[in-house]
């Protein structure tokens, strides 16, 4: 019986022939991992450099799943009864490696699932929605999150100015800058895959997902104020807590959600379910209970286990796949491109990488190959000398897809609702959450000039006027 094909994450391939498409004659999808992955490998065949990674702490431990989800999905780790070992590595998203946990900042929250499948990467943070949702604006984003390259500072008008000028950006802001935006620790937050991705059954039906995790320990958070104190103690108090709490015994639990939404439902509903920048409203889109996630073990040594280890949403399993968010298009190139530049193009055979699962693929040379010497004519496909082969019963059923191939900015009174949600949610905040929510960004609008706050706040005004007034007040005289 010949072996069945798989990328370097274990993953079953179902077509090494042909790429994806966009209709039969049409332009290719960039959510095809294989083709990118194949030409990026190919060009990496040799040694490049190695960068360095951001801050973070993380733990191992078990997915355990209680409840019967089997009619949106026939992914073996998503079965009840079953128990998957992962690892999970939260980290703050600008900071550097040597910068303090307690920081204002979104949290990373990144899950490696060891499945009999293969690795499932689920690649979030620690809060529901993102920045921006077209990922041509992300470098740029990212350059404000960073060093002004004549000052070697961070530049909050670099920010600021950034945010005025995207009003998507306005409900990750509203999280960023509320009393969430700092933690008392990293066991006291949610995680979120942010992102839809899709789930397939044995019936080849296709369901949109939102995946949640909750913490079970609670919501708990610390201002300003407290965390400057707490920096000025311990700069890595979040990583003291997480490690201290599973070395005792007391390990910390999140419960394992999730949305679902039919294709069907897709036509009507009342948001474009592939935004990052928007949530399902819990009304429509009722949370289900899928099972337990729980952190039981400490990595024994830092730097080979969390250091080295690469996450990327391009590592799906069968009855778990993507869907046309396009930042998540993005990622599923761009996170695996980051590993093979920061670590090395065979980065997935680093222990901790590597799937528990059988790994048969066609990758040659390059930098950090552990494989055994050994020797075969089978070292490229198709081949006829009994390589490993794709396995069509794993190719996902077809995708609907409508319109002309351009570059869609917001054309649709949908799209260009940037303010509703965020609405919402401020109206949720009791009063003295909204005073943090003003203090907390006039603190963070320090030495931002008068031009970019009054176009933020203009943008404050469109989500409710009492937003607004509020970051005025707390402004005072710096305005």
């Amino acid at each position: 019986m010949a072996k069945k094909m798989t990328t370097s994450a274990g993953n079953i391939i179902g077509d090494n022939q042909n790429s994806l498409s966009a209709g039969q004659r049409g332009p290719l999808l960039m959510q095809d991992y294989q083709l990118i992955e194949k030409l990026a490998h190919q060009n990496r065949e040799r040694i490049p450099e190695r960068v360095v990674h951001a801050k973070a702490s993380g733990a191992f431990g078990v997915l355990k799943i209680t409840k019967d989800i089997s009619k949106y999905t026939n992914a073996k780790v998503l079965q009840k009864g079953e128990v998957t070992p992962m690892l999970i590595r939260i980290s703050t998203v600008a900071g550097e490696k040597g910068a303090a946990d307690a920081e204002r900042d979104v949290r990373g929250f990144a899950i490696k699932f060891y499945t009999k499948e293969g690795n499932w990467d689920l690649v979030g943070n620690n809060t529901p929605v993102f920045f921006i949702k077209d990922p041509l604006k992300f470098p740029d984003f990212i350059h404000t999150q960073k060093r002004h390259p004549r000052t070697n500072m961070r530049s909050t008008t670099a920010m600021w100015d950034f945010w005025s000028n995207s009003p998507e950006s306005l409900h990750q802001v509203t999280i960023l800058m509320s009393d969430r935006g700092i933690p008392k620790n990293l066991r006291h937050i949610n995680g979120y895959g942010s992102h839809t991705y899709s789930l397939l059954n044995d019936k080849k039906e296709r369901f949109w997902v939102k995946f949640h995790f909750k913490t079970a320990q609670g919501i708990k958070t610390i201002t300003n104020e407290e965390a400057e104190k707490l920096i000025g103690q311990d700069r890595e108090c979040f990583q003291k807590d997480l490690y201290e709490a599973i070395e005792k015994g007391d390990f910390p639990k999140w419960n394992f959600q999730i949305q679902i939404m039919s294709e069907e439902d897709t036509k009507t509903a009342k948001i474009n379910p592939f935004d990052v920048t928007k949530i399902w409203p819990h009304s429509d889109y009722p949370m289900i209970d899928v099972g337990v996630m729980e952190l039981n073990k400490n990595p024994q040594n830092y730097f080979c286990e969390i250091e080295q280890a690469a996450f990327s949403p391009s590592n799906v399993v069968p009855g778990i796949s993507w869907s046309p968010d396009k930042m998540l298009q993005a990622r599923v190139f761009s996170y695996a491109d980051a590993h093979r530049y920061r670590l090395g193009t065979h980065y997935e055979m680093l222990p901790v990488n590597k799937p528990k699962s059988q790994v048969n693929t066609y990758h040659m040379d390059g930098s950090m190959n552990f494989s055994e010497p050994s020797s075969s004519d089978a070292y490229y496909e198709p081949n006829s000398f009994g390589g490993a082969v794709e396995d069509n019963s794993y190719i996902e059923p077809p995708l609907e897809i409508n319109g002309d191939a351009y570059r869609y900015g917001n054309i649709t009174k949908v799209d260009q609702d940037h303010y509703s949600q965020v609405s919402a949610l401020f109206l949720l905040m009791n009063a003295s959450q909204k005073e943090q929510l003003f203090s907390n960004i006039a603190a963070a609008m320090d030495g931002v000039c008068d031009k970019i706050i009054n176009k933020q706040l203009a943008l404050f005004e469109k989500v409710h006027k009492d937003y607004a007034s509020g970051v005025k007040k707390a402004l005072g005289n710096k305005l």
